[in-house]
C-alpha cells in the first residue's frame, strides 16, 4: 500500500507550502491536503493523522522540541496537513524485478541526507534538497531508474546517480536521518528525492510550527502501490 510523508503547517503558512510543493514537485509530490484542523484524509478512510503514524516530530521556530508516537495533545485547530509521496512506495517493484533493497534487506531505515541543492523558494519557505540513498548493482541501475520512473507521484526517477560530492555529501556512512547501509563492491550509490525535504524547509525558514512524521515514520494508505503507476 501506498506510504506517505506528512507535514502540517498552521493555515497562514499552508498556501507558502503547497506553492513550495508545486514549484519542487519532484522531492513534494502532493498526495492529500486536508481542511484545517482536520485529521483525516481520502486516501485511509477512517484513519487519523494524529495518532496513526509510528512516531511524529513536533517543531517550534524551526527547532525539533519533541518526539512522540501521538500527536493528538500537540494537534491545532488551525493546522492543514499534507500528504507527499513517498519513495518507499516502488520498492516493491523494485524487489519484485530482484534488484535488492538494502535498508529493507537488513532491518534498517533508509539513509537520508541533506544536499547542497537549494529548492525553489515559495513565500516563506526555503530548504536544500533532501534525498534517499539506495545501493544498486552497476548493471541494474537502469532497470532501477525505470522501474521508480514509472511512479511520478511517489518521487519517480532518481536524481543522481554516483559520485556523491555532486550532491555537496562527503561521508554516505553519516546520513542525517535514518541508518547507514553497507555499498558493496559493484554497486552504485543511487540518490531518489525525499519527502523529508518539507522538514528541512521548516527548519530553514524557522515555521513557527510544525507536526511531521519521523523520518521512515510513514502514513500507511489504503491505495495499492500499483495506482500510481504509469
Amino acid at each position: 500500500m501506498t506510504q506517505a510523508n506528512l507535514i502540517a503547517v498552521p493555515r497562514d503558512w499552508a498556501w507558502d507550502m503547497l506553492l513550495y510543493a508545486q514549484r519542487n514537485p519532484k522531492p513534494c509530490p502532493v498526495l492529500d491536503v486536508s481542511d484545517p484542523g482536520s485529521p483525516v484524509s481520502v486516501l485511509a478512510p477512517g484513519a487519523d493523522l494524529r495518532t496513526d503514524l509510528p512516531l511524529y516530530r513536533i517543531w517550534r521556530d524551526g527547532k525539533l522540541v519533541d518526539e512522540v508516537p501521538d500527536a493528538t495533545a500537540a494537534w491545532r485547530d488551525d493546522l492543514v496537513a499534507f500528504l507527499i509521496g513517498c519513495s518507499f512506495s516502488f520498492e516493491e517493484s523494485l524487489i519484485a524485478a530482484g534488484i535488492d533493497v538494502r535498508h529493507i534487506s537488513t532491518g534498517r531505515n533508509v539513509p537520508m541526507y541533506r544536499t547542497n541543492r537549494p529548492c525553489r523558494p515559495a513565500g516563506r519557505l526555503h530548504g536544500e534538497l533532501v534525498v534517499s540513498m539506495r545501493p544498486i548493482p552497476a548493471d541494474r541501475v537502469a532497470d532501477a531508474v525505470t522501474i521508480s520512473g514509472r511512479f511520478p507521484a511517489v518521487h519517480g526517477a532518481p536524481v543522481h546517480i554516483g559520485d556523491p560530492a555532486g550532491l555537496g555529501l562527503t561521508d554516505l556512512d553519516s546520513p542525517d536521518f535514518g541508518d547507514p547501509v553497507e555499498i558493496r563492491p559493484g554497486e552504485v550509490p543511487v540518490f531518489w528525492a525525499c519527502g523529508v525535504t518539507p522538514q528541512a524547509a521548516v527548519m530553514a525558514s524557522q515555521v513557527p510550527f510544525a507536526i511531521t512524521h519521523a523520518p521512515g515514520h510513514m502514513f500507511l494508505t489504503d491505495v495499492p502501490d500499483t495506482e500510481y503507476a504509469r
